[in-house]
């Protein structure tokens, strides 16, 4: 019988409440073999610690977040972005991981624009692909739920995120699958096919749906098997599209981070053998 956890991967997101080296023994302890990491707090233990850390323990770091924020119009504003983009990138080789996850960012002050600010995304592709090829990173572009379109991401629909992505090679380029963003879309099928026949799914992320959202919404991401989303219909369309690689849940939850980490992390190692395993495996939901 093959382990419901294989592919399974914890952003680091989901239990911010853990330090690093507190979240590398809570997967040792429960036999989590992947890692999303955050720039913030690798940054704060330290990027080259943070890259020996996991590697010691045997971890892959299956993606670093975030890049992006690639749309401002202010000269210094768009400087300043590029470089902290050449940094993250930077700091995805040497943690390990092949992929950085780009929010692309929202509209800019007074602006209602939103293909020329698509269009700033693409023309920063340009320079940054090419330079994360060179280092061994894929950038992946994720399509944000259209709530976060004004001041977080103007990129909305798989469909938006692939029709820039493919103006670069699939090795530079290429996209953020993410239940939460997607679920609400019916073309997003369609999508995942097109992103898998470009060999374009660089990342597969989950996290589930509940209603009401809370204030300020940005932390409304649930607990897998909480909400609406069916996990398992959305892993169908990602291997029926090729994909093979980690999936990783990232979770932004107040409820969540105010438990204790551990506790969380072996919630949610069990609700993903439940909610998302293939038909065969087994595992006991909490």
């Amino acid at each position: 019988m093959n382990d419901p956890l294989s592919r399974f991967s914890v952003n680091q997101m989901t239990v911010k409440q853990l330090s690093l080296p507190e979240l590398v023994d809570a997967c040792r302890e429960l036999g989590v073999g992947g890692v999303g990491l955050w720039r913030e707090p690798v940054r704060k233990y330290g990027v080259e610690a943070a890259a020996k850390l996991v590697r010691d323990a045997g971890l892959t770091v299956t993606t670093l977040c975030r890049g992006g924020f690639l749309t401002a119009t202010d000269p210094v504003e768009r400087a300043e972005a590029m470089g902290d983009n050449h940094a993250a990138i930077d700091e995805a080789a040497t943690l390990g991981t092949d992929t950085l996850v780009l929010v692309s960012g929202g509209l800019p002050f007074d602006s209602k624009d939103l293909r020329g600010a698509r269009e700033r995304i693409a023309d920063a592709l340009a320079v940054l692909g090419p330079y994360a090829a060179e280092r061994g990173v894929r950038l992946a572009i994720e399509p944000l739920h259209p709530m976060f379109a004004s001041d977080r991401c103007v990129v909305s629909t798989l469909a938006q995120a692939l029709d820039i992505a493919e103006r670069f090679p699939a090795h530079q380029v290429g996209v953020t699958v993410d239940t939460y963003h997607i679920w609400w879309d019916d073309r997003a099928p369609q999508q995942i096919a097109r992103a898998g026949a470009g060999g374009r799914i660089h990342t597969f992320q989950l996290a589930d749906w509940t209603t009401p959202l809370p204030e300020g919404v940005l932390n409304g991401r649930g607990q897998i098997g909480d909400g609406a989303i069916d996990m398992r219909e959305w892993k169908g369309y990602v291997d029926a599209a090729g994909y093979t690689g980690a999936i990783e849940v990232e979770l932004f939850n107040e409820a969540l981070w105010a438990r204790d980490g551990r506790e969380v992390l072996a919630e949610t190692t069990a609700r993903f053998a439940a909610h998302v395993g293939d038909a065969g495996e087994t595992g006991t939901e909490e």
